[in-house]
């Protein structure tokens, strides 16, 4: 299977299986919130070492463990390491089956580290650049780079759409570019890996690696940013739905004392001049020695639940914003993951093919 083949199938692999699975998991109500993260962040940690092991398995030991050698070897430790390797599985001693194979690779891999510019060729692009008699093209390698980071940046801000995800489409392409610069350092220029990383491993292993665990590591950013969202929105929207109740209730009190008032001023009320309750000053305040201003408590419950309705209707409209605003968001979120798949389909057949012809 090619690289750009592998690619494309690894895509469908997480669009269509690890995605759905994940936000499963993540589904409101189906977990507690930390378990349920919890849950999540495991499955991906498993399998993308999993699927990377298996990777790794697939494509067999590379020539610096067939001579159990390092990166930082010199010519004259790749002798020594061949001639007793020779000796251990050449098919006159060796009575394994596999003997003769077994052999060949060996010899392959010393022919190929002992020469300088197939060493440095098969440490850039694997057994397949050497395979292909494939040299160093600046102007290749950056499309070939340019495709890979293009491709999975746009299904990323695909995947992060919404306020919900801003925070995860940040932590996702500040990983993407510690990624693209650690690429281009080793494929573009002349920095090596340090000898005690993975001191068996070639650089294109190295980039390997990070392109397979970035799919997880996306996926695991999109969990981690959805548990530690707080949406101020949703939280203004409930406070003033509870402020909307507590005004409705205070609407029913005070029909209920304007009842009263009504019942009291029809059975005791004289005239058109009325007292307060308390028996002092008068309900709205009196002329010197004059009547009560003709300011009934009725007049006066009226216009605190006009006042009460006006704050009513201002709520309703705040509230009303954040849960469009909601609705439309929920409601573009389910074709993300199509356009996802478009947009990958696209970038794959028409950059990666012509990478590939070039």
């Amino acid at each position: 299977m090619s690289q750009g083949e592998d690619g494309l199938v690894s895509f469908f692999f997480y669009i269509l299986f690890v995605y759905p699975l994940t936000s499963w998991f993540l589904k409101p109500g189906r977990f507690p919130r930390k378990r349920g993260l919890t849950y999540a962040i495991s499955f991906l940690a498993i399998l993308a070492l999993g699927k990377t092991y298996l990777e790794f398995q697939d494509r067999g030991p590379n020539h610096y463990n067939e001579l159990h050698i390092t990166r930082a070897s010199t010519p004259l430790e790749i002798k020594k390491a061949y001639k007793k390797m020779s000796l251990e599985l050449h098919p006159d001693k060796n009575k394994s089956p596999t003997a003769a194979e077994e052999f060949a690779r060996v010899k392959e891999a010393y022919d190929t580290l002992m020469d300088p510019e197939l060493r440095e060729v098969y440490n850039k692009f694997g057994a397949e650049g050497i395979k292909q008699n494939r040299r160093f093209d600046e102007t290749q390698l950056l499309l070939e780079i340019a495709v890979f980071y293009v491709t999975w940046g746009m299904l990323a801000f695909v995947l992060t759409l919404g306020k919900a995800s801003s925070t995860a489409r940040n932590w996702i392409y500040t990983g993407q570019i510690a990624m693209l610069i650690a690429e281009i350092s080793l494929m573009l220029q002349e920095t090596k890996l340090p000898s005690w990383l993975l001191p068996m491993w070639t650089e294109h292993e190295f980039v390997f690696l990070m392109r397979s665990l970035f799919p997880a590591f996306m996926n695991g950013c999109r969990c981690l940013c959805g548990f530690l969202y707080v949406d101020v929105d949703e939280q203004a929207r409930q406070k003033m739905e509870h402020l909307e109740a507590q005004n409705k209730d205070i609407l029913m009190v005070l029909r209920d004392i304007q009842v009263n008032m009504q019942s009291i001023q029809a059975s005791g009320g004289s005239g058109g001049n009325y007292r307060s309750l308390g028996g002092g000053s008068s309900a709205a305040g009196t002329l010197s020695g004059g009547p009560v201003i003709k300011a009934t408590p009725t007049g006066k419950i009226k216009e605190m639940e006009e006042r009460l309705r006006q704050q009513r209707e201002r709520g309703s409209s705040r509230v009303s914003e954040p849960v469009k605003a909601g609705a439309a968001e929920k409601a573009g979120g389910g074709f993300q993951v199509w356009w996802a798949i478009l947009l990958y389909v696209v970038f794959h057949f028409v950059f990666a093919n012509n990478s590939g012809n070039s």
